[in-house]
């Protein structure tokens, strides 16, 4: 009976249905987010996808999505409401969260794995927008106004799906890196995508031209990651010398070789050589750690920051609450841009920090004092620069330039965490200072990339 009663309706509002939004009145969602810089795809306007459907075509889908609406049930509810729960990057950074937290793999370097579905995501979002707002295409509901919705309408233009591009592009990439895991994955991006004709915000031909745009811009990414050189296989060996490591099979060895965003090669920032070992200056970091009072708080906070959370979830988990905060999980490109950021810039540190640690094989601080008892394993890979004062510094800068207003609160966050590292008698001050400096200038690289992206 529901269904019937949406046929008439329907045949009462024909006639808008061939009207196409006229106007970007003040409100609407980023208009000229489809012109912003991408990361690996050419441009927006290179995967625009095809026009959509005609009027009378449109009308027939209206008559179907009535139909559609009619069914939903509790489950359908919490599908919506689940895949609403922020913007449509949201779900797929807390998915590669709830991974690292949990310790469950997403291969071996998931900095690699951050910033590729980070870029797939941001670059399906622009060429989404870039379509949207050619085409212009009016939301279900914006042409029969009787059609009922489950959520507000978002401020935009409907064709195509930016929840079926977002999650097809990270789905393809998810899978790209867990092939064992795609199945799911792709099943997990249709129910994002059909959530939103479910909850009467998008067409059914929404849906799919979302799912094949997001195809296409994974299928880009995906072959960018393909021969970003982290595939390699260690053949050296370890120095030696009095200055050198100990030890073998040295983790992250082969990141110091891989192909950066921005950087122009892996050292372009490396850091000065560090002193000698037995020089006075080192000589007195040593004795520093060694003499270093612990107290709880700083254990306490030197395991937290030992942690997953402290060793890689954290910036999205800040950026995700503020993000909330600030409303701007209704805004899907701006949310977009942000987990970009944050992914590729993390993805150069770390490349960056490796090309250091591996140019200078420097020794830890307890092995060059045994009296050093640590307070937890140290990582296997030599000591200079810091990987946690570059990777934190880099970061929190990153968001520091994201959310001014909380700027004074990240960069001390940022700071704890590389000091944290003395704390707990795996580094010297040297290490610390030299990744600091390291974090910052990378930092600098990608927030001079931001400023000039478009979205300003």
């Amino acid at each position: 009976m529901r269904a019937h009663r949406y046929q008439v309706l329907l045949a009462l509002f024909a006639i808008s249905a061939v009207a196409p939004l006229t106007a970007h009145a003040d409100g609407w969602i980023e208009p000229n987010a489809g012109s912003w810089r991408t990361w690996v795809i050419p441009s927006g306007t290179d995967f625009r996808v095809p026009p959509p459907p005609t009027h009378s075509e449109t009308r027939s889908e209206l008559g179907a999505l009535a139909g559609l609406l009619s069914q939903n049930d509790a489950k359908v509810q919490q599908q919506i409401e689940y895949w609403d729960a922020g913007a449509p990057s949201y779900r797929w950074i807390e998915l590669i969260n709830a991974r690292v937290l949990a310790n469950v793999p997403t291969t071996a370097y998931t900095p690699r794995v951050y910033a590729y579905v980070a870029m797939a995501m941001h670059d399906a979002t622009i060429a989404t927008w870039e379509s949207k707002y050619f085409y212009n295409r009016r939301r279900p509901s914006q042409i029969d106004h009787r059609l009922p919705t489950e959520l507000p309408v978002p401020a935009s233009p409907s064709y195509p799906a930016e929840h079926a591009a977002t999650a097809q592009a990270a789905a393809a990439v998810l899978a790209y890196f867990l092939p064992d895991e795609g199945p799911a994955f792709q099943a997990m991006a249709e129910q994002a995508g059909w959530s939103r004709v479910l909850a009467g915000l998008q067409f059914p031909s929404d849906y799919y031209a979302g799912l094949a745009l997001g195809r296409k811009v994974a299928e880009r990414v995906i072959a960018k990651a393909q021969v970003d050189g982290s595939d390699a296989i260690w053949t050296g060996s370890v120095p030696t010398g009095p200055c050198n490591w100990i030890g073998t099979n040295p983790g992250n060895v082969t990141a110091a070789n891989w192909t950066p965003l921005l950087l122009t090669y892996p050292g372009m920032f490396r850091p000065a050589p560090p002193p000698d070992c037995s020089s006075p200056q080192v000589l007195a970091e040593v004795a520093a750690v060694k003499n270093f009072a612990r107290t709880f708080t700083t254990n306490y906070k030197a395991y937290y920051w030992q942690s997953p959370e402290g060793r890689g979830t954290y910036p999205y988990i800040y950026a995700g609450k503020w993000m909330f905060e600030d409303r701007l999980d209704q805004n899907p490109p701006r949310a977009a841009r942000i987990y970009a950021l944050l992914a590729t810039a993390a993805y150069d540190a770390f490349i960056a920090s490796q090309d250091g640690k591996f140019t200078y094989w420097y020794l830890r601080p307890h092995q060059l004092d045994p009296g050093i008892a640590p307070l937890f394993p140290v990582p296997n890979f030599p000591s200079y620069p810091s990987n946690h004062s570059t990777f934190s510094t880099n970061s929190t800068e990153i968001l520091a330039y994201l959310f001014p207003t909380r700027a004074d609160f990240i960069r001390a966050q940022g700071k704890e965490a590389g000091d944290s590292r003395i704390w707990a008698g795996i580094h010297y001050q040297m290490d610390n200072v030299a990744g600091v400096a390291l974090g910052t200038l990378i930092s600098q690289t990608f927030i001079h990339w931001a400023l000039n992206d478009g979205s300003q």
